[in-house]
């Protein structure tokens, strides 16, 4: 299995030039043999314009719409990163997941809202956690802050996630916090996971880049650096048995003593 990272530059509130870049993206990636291709998070508005409840998508109608014609076209799985997205007239930051087919397979909106950012006084959060399937493989996708919070993110390993997808828009001061929270998410929860970050600026921030794609080891498979470009790596689920099977911290688990 072949996964493409999007890393893009994002147009700051230009709704229609990024539906552009997105269609782009996925038809380079696509052209890589890529059987999913993943885009990062808020692309369709980048985060977050002072306009962006009206910038925002309605019912997700439009993304979907969009990810589903461009899954059929270049026939690959589409992860679409996330978009703002109005939902009975609250903003939502919301993942959509289409197949080859162009069925839509997954949806989640952003369950922890950067705080700092003022996130949470624009956007509504989000409840349950969706597991969902590509060729009949297990996956989860939370969206950038989210990473934070490893018990949201074990939640999903338990449900039988094998890949987790982290579209984000990571600002410069934390790359370092980027890079380590992801691969301690991997070699925690003994999964893949993608992590899909812009670059360029919007308004004040300055997004960092740093797209990675780590294996269950934490090892970096495959990494960008600031700049525009389309990561790619062969998944091998096979090496989930293997880490599982020498050390194994779900069957070690000692849930009784956790009370969270």
């Amino acid at each position: 299995m072949k996964i493409a990272a999007v890393q893009a530059a994002i147009s700051y509130g230009d709704v229609d030039a990024n539906y552009h870049i997105a269609d782009q993206a996925v038809e380079a990636a696509a052209a890589a043999d890529a059987d999913i291709v993943v885009l990062s998070e808020l692309w369709n508005t980048s985060f977050y314009p002072p306009d962006v409840y009206n910038l925002a998508d309605e019912e997700g109608k439009r993304t979907k719409a969009f990810l589903s014609d461009e899954a059929k076209r270049h026939h690959v799985h589409i992860v679409g990163g996330s978009v703002a997205n109005k939902k009975q007239g609250k903003l939502y930051n919301s993942t959509f997941v289409v197949d080859r087919t162009g069925q839509v397979v997954g949806e989640y909106d952003k369950v922890h809202l950067f705080t700092p950012g003022k996130e949470d006084t624009v956007f509504t959060p989000g409840d349950p956690l969706n597991i969902f399937e590509l060729d009949g493989v297990k996956m989860a996708s939370i969206i950038c802050y989210d990473v934070r919070f490893g018990e949201w993110v074990r939640m999903a390993a338990l449900a039988g996630a094998q890949i987790l997808f982290v579209p984000a828009a990571w600002p410069n001061p934390r790359l370092g916090h980027w890079q380590i929270l992801n691969q301690a998410r991997a070699i925690e929860n003994q999964m893949f996971v993608v992590a899909v970050n812009s670059c360029g600026k919007a308004g004040e921030y300055q997004f960092c880049g740093g797209s990675m794609i780590i294996d269950p080891w934490g090892k970096v498979l495959s990494q960008a650096d600031g700049r525009e470009q389309i990561i790619t790596s062969d998944v091998d689920l096979s090496v989930i048995e293997g880490i599982r099977h020498s050390i194994n911290v779900f069957r070690d688990r000692r849930p009784e003593l956790y009370h969270l």
